[in-house]
């Protein structure tokens, strides 16, 4: 990308420039009028207090996330082809407590821990801003796509018959509880509420992975699942375009980990 504008010295703009998000630059103006899906449809479960993290999603909202590709490649080199300005509202996210975690196993207890973590955090340590980042890859990733995607991929049978369908993205029973009654055991922060859309609407963050993606078609692929006789580039694209609203989409999550943890996200598994 061409720099438009000088950059600052501090190390948080060097940061953000070595990973080519800075805000002065060229490539995230011209993606200003991509397709948004950038929205939580509803974020009434963040705490009250939480004014800061409020915010965070007010402005995550309004970064552009491209969703209408035609083929990608397998390794991203333009800042246009990922949420970048999502990633820099991250990194600049100003938070006692920031917390990253690396999430890759789809059928293990990970909505549970960060969904626990959330609850300690808000109401034990009283820290509302604090924010739960979702480095999400491997299998773990399935969860980050819509049910279309995962009906016409078959992506059920990649959980060897432990799921049929996406239901992590489910809005249970127990979303619909009272808020205010936080220690309610069926309520809608119990374990009755595992749910990656509910943990969104707490203001959790899923990232999700270009490079997940692409493994992900590859086997597909292998496994001879092509409905449309799509090239792996735009079997890649489709997935891309069907992750579900609010997933940030990086160039690799393992790589983006490294920048969260220099801003002072703790990394937790």
């Amino acid at each position: 990308m061409t720099e438009t504008a000088p950059l600052t010295t501090t190390p948080r703009r060097a940061m953000l420039r070595n990973i080519g998000i800075s805000a002065g630059t060229a490539g995230l103006m011209a993606i200003s009028a991509a397709p948004a899906r950038a929205a939580v449809d509803d974020l009434r479960l963040i705490n009250p207090g939480a004014k800061s993290l409020q915010a965070l999603h007010a402005r995550l909202a309004k970064t552009p996330r491209r969703r209408d590709f035609k083929t990608v490649p397998m390794i991203l080199t333009d800042s246009n082809d990922w949420d970048a300005q999502a990633i820099q509202e991250l990194i600049a996210y100003q938070s006692e407590v920031k917390q990253v975690w690396d999430n890759t196993n789809l059928l293990g207890p990970w909505l549970n821990l960060m969904r626990n973590a959330v609850n300690v955090q808000t109401y034990s340590y009283r820290q509302p801003d604090a924010i739960v980042v979702s480095i999400t890859h491997a299998l773990a990733h399935l969860a980050l796509f819509d049910q279309d995607l995962w009906d016409k991929y078959q992506l059920a049978k990649m959980t060897g018959g432990k799921m049929t369908r996406n239901t992590l993205i489910d809005i249970p029973k127990a979303a619909s509880t009272n808020p205010a009654d936080f220690n309610d055991t069926s309520g809608v922060f119990s374990p009755e509420d595992n749910s990656l859309t509910v943990l969104q609407r707490r203001g959790v963050v899923f990232l999700g992975c270009h490079n997940a993606i692409w493994e992900l078609t590859r086997k597909i692929l292998k496994k001879g699942v092509n409905p449309d006789k799509l090239s792996h580039h735009q079997v890649a694209a489709e997935f891309t375009n069907h992750l579900i609203p609010g997933v940030v989409l990086t160039p690799g999550v393992v790589a983006t980990m490294l920048y969260l943890q220099r801003a002072g996200y703790e990394y937790a598994k």
